[in-house]
């Protein structure tokens, strides 16, 4: 964080545009050889990630529907809604949308975890908290929004 910080305090902000690649562009000015580094390290952690969500997502697809989708199926569903992402929206969208889901995801927790909370007497100011955040949860979900560029 202390140098994410000096690194940002380091540049004006007229000295280059937010875009897409920003940040490779002004690795580029501190050393050659990191814009090719953090692309790298970039395409290593998404295609990770990629994996492990589209292995566990077509597996949750099959589980979810009981089945009436395989998760074969579920996988080639999850490839197609990527591809349509990724060619309908710019990075800023897809962000937003991944943010949104990650808020929903946490809403719907938080909506189960106040649920049991109000079901035990001793813990119903917890259930308030949770009633807080699942609140704050379908804000963030509604009214999210992209950067703008």
């Amino acid at each position: 964080m202390i140098y994410i910080t000096l690194f940002a305090l380091s540049f004006e902000h007229e000295e280059f545009r937010l875009t897409e690649t920003a940040i490779i562009d002004v690795m580029g000015i501190v050393s050659p050889i990191l814009p090719w580094i953090l692309v790298a390290g970039a395409l290593a952690a998404q295609f990770s990630a990629a994996i492990a969500d589209t292995s566990g997502s077509g597996g949750l697809i099959a589980e979810l529907t009981k089945g009436r989708i395989s998760s074969r199926n579920g996988y080639v569903l999850l490839v197609i809604i990527g591809l349509v992402l990724t060619w309908s929206a710019d990075v800023f969208q897809i962000i937003s949308y991944a943010s949104r889901a990650f808020a929903l995801y946490y809403t719907l927790q938080a909506a189960i975890a106040a649920r049991m909370a109000f079901l035990l007497p001793k813990h119903r100011w917890h259930g308030c908290l949770f009633a807080l955040l699942v609140i704050l949860g379908v804000l963030i979900v509604g009214f999210g929004d992209a950067v703008e560029v």
